[in-house]
């Protein structure tokens, strides 16, 4: 989700500033404190908006669904008037104590599930995306995961070879324990630390290989050694 939005700031040529909510409970946090406090502070909002160096960014507010309420107030509600492009032309942040337009920022908030309210849904488009296929994950592992992994743990594809099937069998696991491609990826990471340590310091052996058979029952992996003459 986080790298469509980086992809649609990039097609549009806004920067990109990102709002982590999870966690988030106090309303402060999203409208800043009133200066009569100590440590008063601008909001996330203006914070957020300020780094980027624009009055048009897009700001992505990432985990949406994971904010909280107590007694210090309710963030949820606090963001209806950010994202309601008839009130948020006059956004009042309590640090600054002046109207800050909202209006030419495009917001793109992520969550897990929709469990939101109803008035923060209707001021929303919601978008559903639908998980990797086999094959997308397959080729995000062979393009993107292996080599990053293989380059930090100085390895190299002639050394450690995992194949098709077993990069998909990963995947399987990875369903398994209800995770998307972040699963995927901490899988081939520790698959790949594994092997850097269990390859003997022999320098007779030439490539290891990880298939299918490996991953499912926790087999040795098939070792090709160089012939000697």
């Amino acid at each position: 989700k986080t790298s469509i939005a980086i992809s649609v700031a990039t097609a549009l040529n806004r920067k990109l500033a990102r709002l982590s909510l999870g966690g988030v409970r106090d309303e402060a946090e999203i409208r800043g404190h009133r200066k009569t406090y100590v440590g008063a502070m601008p909001g996330r909002i203006v914070n957020a908006i300020s780094h980027s160096g624009s009055m048009n960014p897009l700001l992505l507010l990432d985990e949406i669904d994971k904010m909280g309420r107590d007694w210090r107030g309710d963030p949820e509600s606090a963001l209806l008037e950010i994202l309601d492009p008839e009130q948020n032309k006059s956004f009042r942040d309590h640090y600054l104590e002046v109207d800050f337009d909202l209006s030419n920022v495009l917001f793109i908030a992520t969550a897990n599930t929709l469990n939101l309210s109803n008035a923060l849904k209707d001021r929303m488009e919601i978008i559903e995306l639908t998980g990797y296929t086999n094959e997308e994950k397959l080729q995000i592992a062979k393009q993107y995961l292996i080599p990053k992994q293989l380059k930090q743990n100085g390895l190299t594809d002639k050394k450690l070879e995992i194949t098709d099937d077993g990069i998909l069998e990963i995947a399987k696991k990875a369903i398994e324990l209800k995770t998307g491609a972040r699963g995927l990826r901490t899988i081939l990471e520790s698959i790949v630390v594994d092997t850097m340590y269990d390859i003997p310091s022999d320098e007779n052996i030439e490539k290891v290989i990880i298939d299918a058979s490996v991953v499912k029952n926790s087999e040795k992996p098939k070792l090709i050694k160089k012939e000697i003459a």
